[in-house]
């Protein structure tokens, strides 16, 4: 992992690279469960592209139903070239909004989220920048705004994690990466996007049920989850006043590039072996909370913790 934090460079640039690995997986697989993980569990390099894992994550929506609840909006999704925020990308495409992708690495899972969402007659504007960089977050608004016309709503999504075995390993660079992605770029994000957003506007953070109960593997990520809680918490009464609604989706274990990325072999060959439903989420099943938060069906939710987590609960340890 880079000390140094990436430069601001210009969305998907350069052509994308193919990817070598099989076809995605038959759409009977695309749910396993947390028994038949081990079937497909791999260790990719870190940063994890989706186009290389061999269970494909579902995140195309194929059986999801609009009903045009986001016609006309903007939406700003960071972290959406891959996983949850891909298939949150779409969901908006899918209600009718158009929709900013910021990523920081992933240029082909990006252009595949672009390819998603031009699919359904939406204009997708590709991001490449850096939510740890403050500027670099002003620079995602103004374009967002020039650019598709607007901003209503905005999701921090994006998110580093890295397992440890030993909390004493965990290093002064990797602790400062986690923090500075997962809570201030969630920040720097609001920071920017606030000026700019009226009533009846939104900001949806992506926490974790790890934030609630935390997990050795992920200390420092467990805690910048937390954050992230109260910090959706706090918001939402700042902005209440001004009719701008705050709120949080709590994912549990899900099926995403940061799986095979960093975690250990070992807790990838059970993935969600420890909720009630014996399996991973897979990230088009988070997309429709996403989609509630931001519509007029959530008009009287704010400050609020959306559990999606498939029986993962905070009190039962």
């Amino acid at each position: 992992m880079a000390a140094k934090k990436p430069a601001a460079s210009k969305a998907a640039a350069q052509p994308a690279a193919k990817s070598t690995r099989k076809a995605p997986a038959a759409k009977s697989e695309k749910r396993p469960t947390a028994a038949e993980m081990k079937q497909h569990a791999e260790k990719l390099p870190y940063p994890a592209r989706q186009a290389d894992m061999k269970l494909q994550p579902a995140s195309d929506l194929a059986g999801y139903q609009p009903a045009g609840k986001l016609k006309g909006k903007i939406a700003l999704v960071t972290g959406a070239d891959s996983g949850i925020g891909r298939a949150v990308a779409v969901a908006f495409a899918m209600e009718g909004a158009d929709v900013a992708v910021l990523y920081n690495e992933n240029d082909v899972d990006a252009q595949e989220t672009q390819r998603l969402v031009e699919g359904q007659k939406r204009r997708c504007l590709l991001l490449k920048l850096d939510v740890r960089d403050p500027e670099q977050c002003k620079q995602a608004v103004r374009r967002t705004r020039k650019e598709l016309g607007g901003l209503n709503i905005l999701v921090n999504n994006a998110a580093f994690q890295m397992a440890q075995e030993k909390f004493e390993d965990i290093s002064e660079e990797q602790i400062r990466r986690t923090f500075d992605t997962n809570i201030l770029g969630y920040i720097w994000m609001a920071q920017a996007a606030i000026p700019h957003l009226q009533k009846g506007d939104s900001i949806i953070c992506t926490g974790s049920i790890v934030g609630l109960t935390g997990i050795p593997l992920l200390v420092d990520y467990a805690c910048t989850k937390s954050a992230i809680h109260a910090l959706v918490k706090s918001l939402a009464q700042y902005l209440g006043e001004r009719g701008i609604r705050v709120n949080c989706v709590v994912p549990g274990p899900v099926w995403t590039p940061n799986i095979p990325g960093t975690m250990p072999l070992e807790e990838i060959e059970k993935f969600g072996h420890e909720v009630a439903l014996k399996r991973p989420g897979q990230p088009e099943e988070l997309a429709p909370a996403y989609v509630l938060l931001a519509s007029q069906d959530g008009s009287f939710m704010t400050g609020s913790l959306v559990h999606v987590t498939g029986g993962k609960l905070s009190s039962d340890q």
